[in-house]
């Protein structure tokens, strides 16, 4: 975007212009609504496996991590065993989450992350950030492989690997994604949707701010275009703005 040379112009033009973008956002979100309304609707699947994590209060059931609603969200986290810190981009997502905690429990969900890191090691990463939310290991389990986001020596060695539905080229051995279950009142638990991909950015609540902004994401056009995030505890000191500095200086 060239700040220098863009165009700046009177009242009444810009309130003219302004309309006719909320004209097409909110086109857009009813668009949005009609998707969440199908998304809904959706059939479940079942979940037949009895999986079992380790948590900081000992082993829970999947059903066990419910803490008593009804809904599940589960944010798949790139924390393989051994690494020394988890994806800079998951844990992008995860600054997000603290806050909604406390809202989605009055909306009878539940938020927990998911990775398949030893229980000590996601401790001592989840300690480091600061992050309060829940934090288990599906460690051992066949749970992360199942829902897509781990890969097996065997897939990987494949150079082809299933994920966001469809049959993609090897690039990790671990990929992020945000998983939805829900139990009924027997306490049989479903799987109701997850997305991968860009769908995890549901969760990047940043970026729905800097999309309102002029400069945007401002990100390079390279295949990462997350590559200037970092760990919220490894960033440079932002540059200070001159004195009345502003887009148009």
């Amino acid at each position: 975007m060239n700040t220098v040379n863009h165009p700046v112009v009177a009242a009444d033009r810009w309130i003219a212009e302004r309309r006719a973008l909320l004209a097409r956002e909110k086109e857009l979100m009813r668009l949005q609504d009609q998707v969440a309304s199908e998304r809904r609707a959706l059939p479940w699947e079942r979940v037949e496996q009895n999986y079992v994590f380790d948590t900081s209060r000992g082993q829970r059931s999947l059903a066990e991590l419910f803490e008593g609603r009804r809904q599940l969200l589960v944010q798949h986290f790139m924390l393989a065993p051994g690494w020394a810190q988890g994806c800079p981009s998951c844990s992008y997502m995860a600054d997000h989450s603290d806050g909604m905690t406390v809202h989605l429990a009055q909306r009878d969900t539940t938020l927990v992350a998911v990775s398949r890191a030893p229980l000590a090691e996601i401790a001592r990463f989840r300690a480091r950030m600061g992050w309060q939310f829940e934090w288990v290991s599906s460690h051992g389990s066949s749970f992360n492989y199942d829902f897509a986001v781990s890969f097996t020596p065997q897939a990987q060695a494949s150079g082809e690997i299933h994920y966001n539905y469809g049959l993609l080229p090897f690039k990790a051995e671990e990929m992020p994604g945000v998983s939805v279950f829900c139990k009924d009142e027997s306490g049989e638990v479903f799987h109701t949707y997850s997305t991968f991909g860009r769908g995890v950015e549901v969760m990047m609540g940043t970026y729905r701010m800097l999309d309102l902004t002029p400069l945007g994401r401002n990100e390079r056009d390279v295949p990462n275009k997350m590559e200037w995030v970092r760990h919220h505890d490894r960033y440079a000191p932002a540059p200070a703005a001159p004195a009345g500095a502003c887009c148009h200086t």
